[in-house]
């Protein structure tokens, strides 16, 4: 069996919040493969806990998926500012074909365009992915699960961060299934009366009210706010409220547009067009929608440069999506050239902190050898980009640790599902599978 098997077998996802299937991407040919290990969501600290813990097996990772793609590099970008996890990557690495690159401490330093270009100096083209200009990327903790996989293991449990407003801040590694709720416990239980959850980080996470969501294979973090906190508050408010605001108060001032990361790499994104359509919506829709399609949703524009607190990520959102029902293909400029000011526009996470009023919570998260055994578990057959799996088990059926519990048929696109531990089916959906000890 080959590593491309073994890795579909296993079910490994990306493990940095996208969770494309790795399978896939190990059967393109490409001369570079990088660790992305920037990690630029503020409070988490997943990817730099398992550099410093795990460097050996995601090196050997690296070094699998060069040897699956043809590739003669190797590179793992990490911020400079996490010590420790440089200097065991750079350990790691002696002796072979990868190399550290030393990142800011800037946001948004993993969006895979800009990581790409800061390590190979190479623009990935307008709507493109990384293998057209020859280099395969994965999340840190994809490549120690792919060492994983070809030792015949499964995917089964997730390191993730908890942090924000809990009493001891860790980074722990959790059986997938397990509810946020009881990672928050582990970290001494909420320090608000009525907790909300940023899951994936505040910027381009999920925001949400319900503390008994699983852990699944895409899980990098939770933040818990109290829900009278000032970005908790404008996250939720409902997609007409916010199109109304923006109708009606935007000045088109630019700024979304002048400090957007992407536009400031060359690419055609301006949200400020994007939330002019709002105003326009029955004349110019399909023209102003294009000034989204190259958006990656980091948020910034949101959540720091609008100066009225407008939305303009979730114009651009809901432009890509009416673009999507449409088959939308790309129309506008397929040139990229840096903007001259993107070096001085760079936002450092210290200041975007400040912006979030989340300072206060910028302490350190550790790893805890904690061990959580719960008696529950809820399995999303949905754990990754494209289709839910179908369960290949029924309520009442025994299952071992690490057997395949649901998986996806053959050419679609999606990963299995495994069992973290021996355990009994008690329910199962289109959905989910739900266990039991």
């Amino acid at each position: 069996m080959n590593l491309v098997e073994q890795v579909k077998l296993a079910g490994v996802v990306g493990a940095g919040g996208g969770g494309f299937p790795t399978h896939v991407k190990l059967t393109a040919k490409a001369d570079t493969v990088i660790a992305n290990g920037a990690e630029c969501e503020p409070l988490l600290h997943k990817d730099a806990i398992v550099m410093e813990h795990q460097a050996v097996e995601m090196v050997k990772g690296i070094q699998l998926a060069m040897g699956a793609v043809g590739a003669t590099a190797g590179i793992v970008g990490i911020k400079a500012k996490n010590k420790h996890a440089v200097e065991a990557v750079e350990a790691a690495c002696q002796g072979t074909a990868v190399r550290v690159h030393l990142l800011g401490d800037y946001y948004p330093a993993g969006d895979e365009y800009d990581l790409v270009y800061e390590v190979t100096g190479r623009l990935i083209p307008p709507g493109g992915i990384p293998i057209q200009v020859g280099a395969v990327v994965c999340n840190v903790e994809t490549f120690v699960n792919i060492t994983a996989a070809a030792e015949g293991r499964a995917v089964t449990r997730k390191t993730l961060t908890i942090a924000g407003a809990v009493r001891e801040p860790m980074t722990l590694t959790v059986p997938i299934g397990t509810s946020l709720r009881d990672c928050i416990a582990a970290a001494g239980g909420a320090t608000v009366a009525d907790p909300v959850l940023c899951i994936g980080g505040m910027m381009m996470g999920e925001t949400t009210d319900d503390l008994d969501r699983p852990v699944t294979k895409t899980t990098g973090g939770a933040i818990v706010l109290a829900r009278d906190h000032h970005v908790v508050d404008r996250k939720l408010k409902p997609a007409p409220a916010q199109n109304a605001i923006g109708k009606s108060a935007c000045d088109q001032c630019r700024y979304c547009t002048e400090l957007c990361p992407r536009y400031l790499l060359g690419y055609p994104v301006e949200p400020h067009q994007v939330m002019r359509s709002l105003a326009f919506t029955s004349t110019g829709t399909e023209y102003w929608n294009q000034w989204a399609a190259m958006c990656c949703s980091c948020g910034l524009c949101t959540l720091y440069a609008c100066p009225e607190e407008l939305f303009p990520k979730e114009a651009c959102d809901q432009s890509k999506a009416e673009m999507k029902k449409t088959n939308f293909k790309w129309t506008g400029p397929t040139s990229v050239k840096p903007h001259p000011m993107r070096d001085g526009r760079r936002l450092p996470i210290k200041t975007l902190m400040k912006k979030l009023h989340i300072a206060q919570y910028d302490h350190p998260a550790p790893l805890q050898h904690v061990t959580l055994s719960p008696r529950r578990l809820v399995l999303p057959l949905k754990q990754s980009a494209g289709s839910a799996g179908t369960a290949f088990v029924k309520a009442g059926d025994r299952v071992n640790e690490g057997q395949v519990l649901g998986d996806v048929p053959e050419k679609t696109l999606g990963a299995a599902v495994h069992a973290p531990f021996a355990a009994t089916v008690v329910e199962v959906t289109a959905k989910h599978i739900v266990l039991t000890r």
